[in-house]
């Protein structure tokens, strides 16, 4: 869609389903995952009665021109392969992948060639971003670290599903070194992204009430010092990510929604406080 709204088609040929678009830097190709050759219908929602899970379905990650044609298979192995985004030079795509039996972060470039695994501990690792220079990843990560945990990940991993309820942020370099955990509170912290000043992330999390689905989004240095709340909206607000020069914020949330649940994209000005900049 255009940046207000207007002229909004799909880019993906409706089968199967798809998920984690991103676009190229040059705006030249679309990046996503979907379970299209699998075939055309749509994969059926995960059992629940397991509790809140997310399923990992059989996707492979695509590319295509920015109308949606044109659509070319970029990486594939069996299982799950999606959530992958490329850095700011186009350069380099990092992603989740199941390809060696965990759930694990891989870089490539981006024409799909000299994969490289980033990550090797148990757990989940995903949602994956470069920081604006490209020499770090954020990333959420969820890494069981009792024999009961790392027992229930497996089995549900063997289910193709994974329970999302307890996930910190993650900062590493670019190549899968110093890796450093950034939140550490019992909470759902996820969709963390940059700022373009490089010394700060903005992440959606319910730390307020860790069992509760009000997300809200706040904002961390690196280290993990300086948390802020930058929402307060009763229920969810995530997925927020900056305009390249820093001075918009685009996320989504169930603000203004005609019925309940309903999750809408909204866009706002971003205004940096004076002991920020």
């Amino acid at each position: 869609m255009n940046i207000d709204g207007s002229n909004v088609h799909r880019l993906s040929n409706g089968n199967g389903r798809t998920t984690c678009s991103y676009f190229y830097p040059a705006g030249d190709r679309i990046l996503y995952a979907s379970t299209m050759h699998v075939g055309a219908a749509c994969p059926p929602a995960p059992d629940m009665s397991q509790g809140y899970v997310w399923a990992l379905y059989d996707y492979d990650i695509y590319t295509a021109k920015p109308d949606g044609s044109d659509i070319k298979p970029l990486f594939k192995s069996p299982g799950y392969d999606a959530e992958a985004t490329i850095s700011k030079d186009g350069k380099k795509i990092v992603f989740t992948s199941m390809r060696d039996g965990d759930l694990d972060l891989y870089s490539m470039d981006a024409d799909g060639k000299n994969v490289r695994r980033l990550t090797t501990e148990v757990g989940y690792d995903g949602g994956a971003f470069f920081s604006d220079d490209g020499k770090k990843i954020v990333y959420r990560a969820y890494h069981p670290t009792t024999p009961e945990a790392v027992a229930d990940f497996k089995r549900l991993l063997g289910q193709h599903l994974v329970r999302p309820t307890q996930l910190d942020i993650f900062v590493m370099d670019a190549d899968g070194s110093n890796k450093k955990q950034v939140t550490n509170n019992k909470a759902a912290n996820f969709a963390p992204y940059f700022h373009p000043n490089g010394r700060q992330i903005i992440f959606a999390s319910n730390v307020s009430d860790p069992r509760s689905r009000n997300f809200d989004l706040y904002l961390i240095n690196i280290d993990g010092t300086g948390l802020e709340r930058v929402t307060t909206y009763e229920e969810f607000d995530g997925f927020p990510m900056f305009s390249p020069d820093g001075k918009q914020l685009v996320f989504a949330s169930n603000r203004g929604g005609k019925n309940a649940g309903d999750t809408n994209i909204y866009l706002a000005d971003w205004v940096e406080r004076v002991s920020d900049r």
